[in-house]
């Protein structure tokens, strides 16, 4: 079975602002999280996915550096924000991370540890739940704005809830994420490694996913970065008159709806009907 889009990572430098607009949005954000390597985020989560908005806490020394085999999230994600907002970094699930870290390095993708780590979270009745993951990372030297991991879930019944993912612009999932280069073909062996899957010709690149599909379109105006992301819902006009009453700027498209990236912490949000 095709691997699906775990999460996206999209980087603010407020993260209260950000939980805002995504309020707006018409979703619902969960509470900030603390991690202990120097990140802070809020979550709005989906059927099988999840946007991370996340951000770099008050203390910088928390942050580890680089180092031989071993990816550091919070530094990547400190650069990124130095940069811009937006999408940093998109993220597959993995039934296995160890073993997909194996296949990463043996592909010359990324020769990286696997990154294990554990919190607590709350349920929405206020009790503690524990949850843990391991990831394992890769790089696609093409676009090093662009990062990429996979998702291990250790104890998938504590975080996925139905409770956490009642929004009130009905939405279900997200449905694809875009990479944008001035060259497509530059990323397709990569992105056939990363998520065992071969790229559709047609408008650029198109890898099809269980459930969802990463796009890789033609830019020639910027370096490779991911550029947008689409999230399913069930009624188009009420999200486009949701948008509207929030002063949210929009434009209607293909039969949905994109909010542009200035009015989107740098990255455009499209809506797509379910």
């Amino acid at each position: 079975m095709a691997r699906r889009i775990d999460h996206l990572v999209v980087a603010v430098r407020d993260l209260d602002a950000g939980a805002d607009l995504y309020r707006r949005l018409g979703f619902q954000v969960g509470a900030r999280n603390r991690h202990p390597w120097g990140t802070e985020n809020r979550l709005v989560q989906f059927a099988s996915s999840f946007v991370e908005l996340i951000t770099v806490g008050d203390d910088a020394a928390a942050i580890p550096a680089h180092g031989p085999r071993a990816f550091s999230f919070g530094a990547f994600l400190r650069d990124a924000l130095e940069a811009r907002e937006g999408l940093a970094m998109l993220v597959l699930d993995s039934a296995d991370a160890k073993a997909d870290a194996e296949r990463f390095a043996a592909a010359g993708i990324g020769d990286f540890e696997p990154f294990f780590f554990e919190r607590t979270g709350r349920r929405p009745d206020g009790s503690e739940a524990r949850v843990a993951f391991t990831l394992a990372f890769a790089v696609d030297e093409a676009a090093p704005d662009a990062g990429f991991f996979v998702c291990q879930q250790h104890v998938p019944e504590n975080f996925w809830n139905p409770a956490f993912q009642n929004h009130p612009n009905g939405a279900t999932n997200i449905a694809a994420a875009t990479l944008s280069t001035p060259r497509p073909a530059a990323h397709e062996a990569f992105l056939s490694a990363f998520t065992g899957e071969r790229g559709q010709s047609g408008n650029g690149l198109v890898f099809p996913l269980q459930g969802g599909r990463i796009e890789v379109r033609e830019a020639s105006s910027t370096a490779p970065r991911f550029s947008s992301f689409a999230v399913a819902v069930p009624n188009i006009e009420e999200q486009a008159a949701r948008l509207s009453e929030a002063a949210i700027p929009f434009e209607a498209r293909d039969g949905g709806l994109v909010v542009p990236p200035n009015a989107a912490y740098g990255v455009a949000l499209r809506f797509e009907p379910t």
